[in-house]
């Protein structure tokens, strides 16, 4: 998991073309008629020519930004989506200042900054600040800005699919990310192959997930540090590390009850082995009676105020518990956690 996500991260940030082996079978969904298409030249330019026009722009401007389009679509120096982007602020100056403050600091894009734009001008950017805001992580700040839009609406669907795609898949949106990525997929032959591969590669990882693993723990963690790493320490990442305490309180509980009815079965069976009234079976079927009071103690990992803090006994004895019969790497990942958590505290 761990190197899936680092390759995928890889790919977000640097865009050079993919270098991975892996080759996945399409699933016989993937082969079905695609729901949306691709945008050529020309739904670039009439959506470039209908959005400068609703914002209520002169003639002159409009014909600027519509000859810095046709340019930069001959030289092939942009892809569609920057093309766009490009050309309109030679006539949109205001948008110019917006996309520029979200590239010099993407962390703090608070509400979206393009509500004052028409709606083909404004889903454009929107998708161009989110495809920003992907790269370096910011998965949250990019959601508000992605969710809304549909393939239809933008002169690059498949850059949408892909980097909501991402998003969900980082945050552990399973369903949204499996309807993302497998409807990219749909195009396959047409995408990008850099695209293609890793959202192969993301499908396959998040397919398995299942609720309150230990799989899903360590992705929660997971979350938290690249939260940390960017320096983001409120409520929701609180909210995360409680969720993470909650999810292995409940794992160990568990664990702790089906290790006293595996005693409780044992000492029943070496009772019954000893010979009298109690060797001899039930002729009627009736509530056995029992002395155990089928409490179990919770085992605490702690409180907010005390994450990542606690003493090493303790904090070995849960770790071995939960990871007993799993593979050392989760181990490892839960043990560096605890530690990378208890240095953030200090």
């Amino acid at each position: 998991m761990k190197r899936i996500a680092t390759h995928v991260a890889a790919l977000l940030v640097a865009w050079t073309s993919s270098s991975v082996s892996l080759a996945f079978a399409a699933d016989d969904s993937l082969q079905q008629e695609a729901e949306w298409a691709m945008a050529d030249d020309a739904r670039v330019t009439e959506a470039m020519q209908l959005g400068l026009t609703e914002q209520g722009l002169d003639a002159t401007k409009i014909e600027a930004a519509m000859g810095a389009l046709g340019q930069l679509m001959q030289a092939g120096q942009a892809d569609p989506l920057d093309a766009f982007i490009r050309a309109s602020v030679v006539a949109l100056p205001k948008l110019a200042e917006k996309l520029q403050q979200i590239e010099q600091s993407p962390s703090s894009i608070g509400d979206d900054p393009f509500l004052a734009f028409v709606p083909t001008v404004r889903d454009q950017a929107r998708l161009w600040a989110g495809r920003a805001l992907v790269r370096v992580r910011l998965f949250d700040e990019a959601i508000p800005l992605l969710q809304s839009l549909e393939p239809i609406d933008v002169v690059a669907p498949a850059e949408l699919l892909f980097y909501r795609g991402a998003c969900y898949h980082a945050l552990l949106k399973k369903d949204e990310a499996i309807d993302d990525l497998s409807a990219l997929l749909q195009r396959k032959a047409e995408i990008p192959q850099r695209f293609a591969r890793t959202a192969e590669l993301m499908l396959a990882d998040i397919q398995p997930l299942k609720e309150d693993s230990l799989d899903e723990i360590a992705r929660l963690m997971n979350d938290v540090s690249r939260r940390l790493d960017l320096g983001r320490a409120g409520d929701p990442v609180v909210e995360r590390e409680q969720q993470i305490i909650d999810k292995l309180d409940q794992m160990i509980e568990k664990m702790e009850e089906q290790q006293k009815q595996q005693q409780q079965q044992m000492q029943q069976a070496q009772s019954g082995g000893q010979g009298g009234s109690q060797s001899k079976p039930m002729e009627d079927s009736q509530i056995a009676g029992g002395s155990g009071p089928g409490d179990v103690d919770r085992k605490k990992l702690g409180d907010r105020d005390g994450w990542g803090n606690l003493p090493p006994a303790q904090r070995q004895e849960a770790l071995q518990k939960i990871s007993q019969d799993l593979p050392t790497h989760y181990r490892e990942a839960i043990e560096a956690y605890f530690r990378k958590l208890a240095t953030e505290k200090r």
